[in-house]
């Protein structure tokens, strides 16, 4: 036997065992014991396909070994970190040519251009740039064939760059399409390789087995009786069901100590432990564990498929009930999915919600007086303001859980042509068989138009995925010296320290400011808005000059920030989100410009909203102003309300305020997300890929959505704003399910 031919299975359990291990740079759970990946590599060695052949026999080890560690270490990953473990596995610039190529997309492109054989890739799509757009509006470029010869020149991970620079909404896609061809099986859906404990209570289980199953929650004062527990189990077999073990970590320390050091015990005991993440989680217990995560799966299938064992336990309910049932939870969970366009704050609905809402309906159907019928507005109150609303802690969210109430549960649902969207309607089963048909044939993955959204807020999140995981990868990357090409990433950061520092504007001026002797409102605000980007300034200029000093510990976060084009923490905490460092010192200087105009040539004709700390100050102050300004007609601040109008005008056309008799500020800046804006007509509209007809407004009624407005894509109550009323010919509740909303920066 010559090991010197086994040497090519070593290295792939050597690259696999360190690819597992460095995951719990992701997520503290994620810990696997060099013990626990030798058993893997032993059992593969002896399962795998025989051969007489070593060549051959090399293959079928690495192939069973890879299939295995991925079985192994998948079904213990969260949901969001599946597909980061497939990725892994996989092995001042000059101006943009055309402005359909996006600020961003061009900076990819000039960083790709410095590495072979990128490095003609500005000059082509300069000269092939008709070429380069018809391949960027492909609905799949992944699969698109790539301009000037790439797609013949380039590798799947090569192609893989080349598609993330351009459409990092299809990086998702490039990576699938990659791991099908240098994967095979590997890349399979994971949710066939574990069995789903979604909806399945563990002691109903065991007791169908003849297996005794002795459960506790664990929580303040709960030892004791874990500790009574795990000794009954050690002695007479049987397994241990420890819940919410975050709760008691300390027990666990004792836990790990009392099985490990007892001699003997019953060969049928075992325990089974249920927790959330928690970064001080015994690692050795982790390490000796076999882990299995429980989220909610992804698309309505599969939560109809989770639902189905409740669904054969009421039989007594009718079809309507059942629709009204699945339908919610699937939906309100989906949602999360798209980020802030789906919910503000990604709540947690589950099982229970699931249960209590089906007991609900139950009882109302049950105590119903068949003449009245159903009191809708009773079972829209229930739904959207206890059973599901009870979770929901943001206004916008509930206006927009109650908007789900009030165009789903009504009379109208029982008409033929109601469908919650096209070919979702209400099942006419009366058995099991003729429901589970109906779920057979839904997609597996749901558009998002079924959840009230635009189909775009597809690209939304595939984008937002790719990017998570992508920052995920190189946040865990060696911060070695040396880049590869010979420059040290000292040098690097000290390049762009001296960029930076050359560029910072100077401190403002003390005599400027004490000029500032007005007690008007927006100059107050002013000043205000002055004092906080003084202490940005002085901050950044201190850090980048310690940083050309002397790199020690204090500076080492900036120093690795800086290196991966990420803002530094001690720049972050008392400054603004942003998607790159480039863009945040951008900003950084359009701000401070802002401000040394107002202060320098007096108050400006607009105003740009992103560039405030304090947006909300700003509006205050202008109300202010406007109520002095009223007092001889009684006005009253109390009184004073905000009122919007949107301008046809452009921003250069503005070359004077508002006119006096109608007063306010012209304010610009503001991104619409979740819909269009028809300028001609000044009203809301959908965005559409193709063209394609809009509605007649003659046929309809105007009204106007209550539009939030908020600082960033974060939509939280820290980030809101105020609220703008935009003209629409549909029905306000259709934006509310879109998600729309206006931001004063979309990066």
């Amino acid at each position: 036997l010559n090991l010197h031919e086994y040497r090519p299975v070593a290295g792939r359990g050597s690259i696999l065992y360190f690819l597992i291990v460095e995951m719990s740079l992701v997520n503290v759970m994620y810990q696997t014991s060099l013990r626990q990946f030798l058993g893997i590599f032993d059992l593969s060695v002896e399962r795998s396909q025989k051969s007489q052949i070593t060549a051959k026999r090399v293959v079928y080890v690495i192939e069973h070994l890879t299939y295995e560690v991925f079985k192994y270490t998948v079904r213990g990953l969260y949901e969001n970190h599946r597909f980061l473990f497939t990725f892994l596995d996989l092995n001042s610039v000059e101006p943009k040519p055309k402005k359909w190529i996006l600020d961003m997309t061009w900076l990819n492109l000039v960083q790709l251009s410095n590495l072979h054989p990128f490095n003609q890739l500005l000059v082509q799509v300069v000269r092939n740039e008709k070429s380069w757009k018809a391949w960027f509006d492909e609905e799949a470029p992944e699969k698109a064939i790539i301009p000037d010869g790439y797609d013949s020149l380039l590798d799947q991970f090569r192609k893989l760059l080349l598609v993330r620079s351009w459409c990092p909404d299809h990086t998702v896609a490039q990576v699938r399409y990659a791991s099908i061809q240098c994967l095979c099986h590997v890349a399979s859906p994971v949710e066939l390789l574990v069995p789903n404990l979604c909806s399945v209570n563990l002691k109903f289980l065991f007791s169908f087995q003849n297996i005794p199953c002795h459960a506790i929650s664990m929580g303040q004062g709960q030892e004791v009786h874990a500790r009574r527990l795990l000794n009954q189990c050690m002695q007479d077999g049987g397994w241990l069901l420890l819940q919410n073990c975050h709760l008691g970590l300390e027990f666990l320390s004792e836990l790990m100590d009392t099985i490990t050091t007892t001699e003997s015990m019953s060969e049928d005991f075992r325990t089974w432990i249920t927790t959330e993440a928690h970064p001080e989680f015994p690692i050795n217990l982790l390490q000796s564990s076999i882990k299995f995560t429980n989220e909610p799966p992804q698309g309505r299938k599969p939560c109809f498929s989770i639902h189905i064992s409740c669904i054969l336990l009421h039989l007594m309910f009718s079809s309507q009930l059942l629709s009204i049932s699945l339908l919610p939870l699937s939906i309100l969970q989906e949602r999360r999915k798209f980020g802030p366009l789906g919910w503000n704050i990604p709540y947690e609905f589950n099982q229970a919600d699931f249960s209590a809402s089906v007991q609900f309906v139950q009882n109302h159907l049950d105590d119903m007086d068949i003449k009245r019928g159903v009191n809708w507005s009773c079972v829209r109150y229930m739904l959207g303001e206890v059973q599901y609303g009870g979770r929901v802690t943001d206004d916008l969210d509930k206006a927009l859980l109650n908007t789900y109430a009030r165009v789903w549960f009504g009379e109208h649902m029982f008409s033929e042509k109601f469908c919650f969207y096209k070919d979702y309607v209400i099942p006419k089963g009366k058995t099991v068989e003729d429901y589970l048909q109906y779920i057979e044939q839904l997609p597996v993955i749901d558009t998002p138009e079924v959840f009230g959204l635009h189909p775009n807020a597809d690209i939304t999140y595939q984008t937002n995925l790719a990017n998570e995981t992508l920052s995920t990868i190189v946040s865990i990357q060696p911060k070695d010296s040396s880049t590869g090409g010979g420059e040290t990433r000292e040098a690097v950061v000290q390049r762009l320290a001296d960029e930076m520092l050359e560029k910072l504007p100077p401190d403002y001026n003390p005599h400027e400011l004490q000029k500032m002797g007005s007690i008007q409102p927006l100059n107050i605000f002013l000043r205000q808005e002055i004092d906080r980007m003084q202490h940005v300034l002085a901050r950044v200029r201190t850090t980048l000059t310690d940083l050309k000093l002397a790199i020690d510990e204090e500076l080492q976060d900036a120093l690795d920030n800086m290196y991966d084009a990420r803002i530094p923490k001690l720049w972050f905490r008392i400054s603004w989100e942003s998607a790159t460092l480039g863009f945040w010192f951008t900003e950084l200087l359009e701000r401070n410009q802002q401000f040394s105009s107002w202060l320098q040539d007096g108050r400006p004709n607009q105003f740009w909203m992103t560039g405030f700390f304090n947006p909300q100050g700003f509006l205050t102050a202008m109300r202010q102003e406007t109520t002095r300004m009223n007092l001889a007609k009684g006005w009253a601040l109390d009184s004073v309300v905000l009122h919007n109008e949107v301008t046809k005008m452009m921003k250069e056309d503005v070359v004077a305020p508002p006119p006096a008799d109608i007063g306010g500020v012209y304010i610009y800046g503001l991104f619409l997300e979740g819909a269009g804006w028809d300028r001609r007509n000044s009203k809301l509209v959908d965005l559409f890929k193709h063209p394609r007809a809009l509605h007649d407004p003659k046929k309809q009624q105007g009204s106007v959505y209550s539009c939030p407005v908020y600082k960033k894509p974060r939509r939280t109550d820290l980030t809101y704003i105020f609220s703008l009323y935009l003209k629409t010919v549909q029905n306000p509740d259709h934006w509310t399910l879109r998600g729309v909303a206006l931001l004063c920066n979309s990066k």
